[in-house]
Order: C-alpha cells, then structure tokens, then sequence
C-alpha cells in the first residue's frame, strides 16, 4: 500500500491525463468541456512530441486502411474536425489553420495511373466524393509537377491541419478551460491502491485523482508502476522529415508522389516526409533519410530543387504490433489507456478525446476500441 503524508499529497481532481501532446491536450480539452476537473502532467515542453514532428495530414482515404473498424474510426475522426478545430480555436484564440481543400495522389506511369484507376472505383462504392484527373488537369492544379505526369486522383474532403499551431491553440483552450497542466514533471510513476490507480507520483510528491489516463505516445510503456498485464505494447518508430521554404501557394494541395508526401503549410513551407525506421528511441537526421525524401520529391517536381531546406528533423510515432490504437479501460480499474496512435494520432485526436471522455464520464456506448 502507498504511504501518504500531508506533505506529499495534493489532490488532483477527477482525472489526471499523462502527456501533453495533441491527443493528452484534445482529451483534457474534452473533458473539461464536460466540466471534469482536469490535471495534465508532462516530463517535456507541452504540444512538442510526435504531433510537433508531423506533417498534420488527415487522409484516411489516402492512406488506404484495410481494418473496417479502424477505417470507420478514422473517417468518422476526419468529419469530426471542423467542428473540433471551432471549438479550439474560440476555446483559446488560436487558430490550427485547417485546410479541407483535398488530397491529391500523383500517378507517373500507366501501372500508377491504373491503381489510381481501381481506388476511385473503391472510393464510389464507398460514396466518397473524388476526381480522376488527366494531366493536363493535373499540371493545371499543381505546375510544379514534371511534365510527364500521367495523371491523379484527388480525394475530396481530405486534407491538413497546421499541427505547430494546433498544440498551442489546445494549450490555450486547455489552459482558458480550467485544465491545470504541469510540464517539466521528473520521476513520474503511476500509484496502485490493490487493484486500481489512485494517481500519480512526480518528484514533487502524490498527486491523487478518480481516473488517470496514459496518452504518453511513444513512451507509453515506460510509465513506471503500471501492472504488468496493463503494459501497453507500444514501439517508437522514427520518422524523418525536412521542410522547403517556398513561394507564397507555389504548392496548393497535399500531394502523395511516389516515394514521398508533400505538405504546404500557410507560411510558406513545404514539409516532405516521411520515412519509418524501426530504430528504437533514436531520433537522428540520416544522410541516407534526407536524401530518400530529396529523391522523391525532386522526381515528382524538379523545380522543388531550386528552393531551400529551411529545416530538418524527426520524431517518433508511437506503433503497437498490430498498428490499431489502444484507446479504452485496462485491467487495472481507474487506469485508461489512449496510445499507439501510430500514423494516426492528428487525426484520431478528436475522436480519441470523445472516447475517453464518454468512459470517464460514463456515457452510452463508449470506447467501441477498448483494450484489456
């Protein structure tokens, strides 16, 4: 059992939400908005971990999920964002600058063209609204583009959000909405009463709380204190992006070329990322990952080599075995996970929010992706 003193316990409300990134600030947002009291503790600088090192794409028709369940959540999440992003944005005064505008997939050859060709097909059975373009429609759209493009499939309703603004517009609304949020937080470590969570411990003593919510992302399975049954299986695989600096809209759309995806940002940057390596906690800018995103990039566009590399850097997404997410209760009672968001975790921020939320505070129907 704890020992507790009167020095070392603070109350910390209804619930505690470990991690600041986008899906810990969208459930505290969440939640507070359903008049929850809220606490986030963060070890880093909130709004800065995998979410910071993203490209802030919402594509889940582009990216092709094969899992229905997992599909439905993340076509479900994307509808769920103008109205998500409203909320934040009046919340705390900043805006995420979402962008609906599309997602363009550029084909450069016949066999691109015809798996461009057998998609729109999937996207009509579906009722999803996209348009197959010829190239001189593609060239039109986007000139930047080599001129021997054969052609695109650009999928209606898709798009981006800026996710460098998107945290400080949640820190913001968090912060306007009561949510009491402790970064720089050392020794953090999960508190077990038997069989259930009764807080956390930091190195400033116990913090006490009815529910604690682990959205950690990468580091989700280092919470130290955590039963063994109720360890998550989460990875970091490293990602590696770079960003040019570009003329005013030169790029209009986010565009999947081969080899690379390419994300224009409202100041001026054009983002392209991003590799996946399997190195542990390793987040280190590689020769080789620059000049693969370089590569293709600069074959699907050209003129992209004429501007400068403004920045480099990578992050770590946070996968599980099967890359679906493990949003829901554990074993352990008081102790819900939001983790192993993977490719995801931008988009799946609104509706992981909502989930946790209706567990917490015990609504019809929640958490269709539960996790024991």
């Amino acid at each position: 059992m704890t020992q507790r003193t009167a020095t070392d316990q603070a109350q910390g409300g209804d619930a505690i939400v470990i991690g600041a990134g986008l899906i810990g600030l969208s459930i505290a947002f969440e939640l507070a908005r359903r008049g929850v009291d809220v606490r986030v503790i963060e070890s880093g600088e909130a709004g800065h971990g995998a979410s910071w090192a993203a490209a802030g794409m919402l594509a889940p028709l582009t990216e092709q999920l094969v899992e229905p369940t997992f599909r439905k959540l993340c076509e479900d999440a994307l509808a769920m964002y103008p109205e998500f992003v409203a909320h934040v944005r009046e919340a705390g005064g900043v805006d995420p600058q979402l962008h609906l505008n599309g997602i363009a997939t550029i084909a450069f050859d016949d066999a691109q063209m015809e798996r461009l060709l057998l998609r729109s097909h999937v996207l009509q059975e579906r009722g999803h609204a996209y348009t197959l373009l010829d190239p001189m429609q593609t060239l039109a759209m986007e000139p930047v583009l080599d001129k021997h493009v054969r052609g695109a499939l650009l999928v209606h309703g898709e798009g981006q959000v800026n996710n460098r603004r998107l945290g400080p517009a949640l820190l913001a609304a968090c912060e306007r909405s009561g949510v009491t949020i402790s970064t720089a937080a050392h020794d953090v470590a999960l508190v077990v009463n038997g069989r259930r969570a009764i807080g956390v411990r930091t190195e400033t003593g116990l913090v006490t709380a009815k529910i604690v919510i682990n959205a950690m992302g990468a580091w989700a399975s280092q919470l130290p204190g955590v039963p063994s049954d109720c360890v998550p299986p989460v990875r970091p695989i490293c990602g590696q992006m770079l960003a040019l600096t570009l003329p005013h809209q030169l790029v209009q759309h986010t565009m999947w070329v081969p080899g690379a995806y390419l994300v224009p940002k409202d100041d001026g940057q054009l983002l392209i990322g991003a590799t996946s390596e399997d190195v542990g906690f390793q987040t280190r800018v590689t020769a080789q990952g620059v000049h693969a995103l370089l590569h293709g990039a600069l074959a699907a566009a050209p003129k992209l080599g004429e501007f400068t590399i403004s920045e480099t850097w990578a992050g770590l997404r946070p996968a599980t075995p099967d890359e679906l997410p493990l949003i829901g209760r554990t074993a352990l009672d008081g102790y819900l996970l939001a983790v192993g968001h993977y490719r995801n975790g931008i988009l799946l921020a609104p509706i992981t929010a909502q989930m946790i939320a209706d567990l917490v505070t015990k609504a019809e129907g929640a958490a269709p992706l539960e996790w024991k």
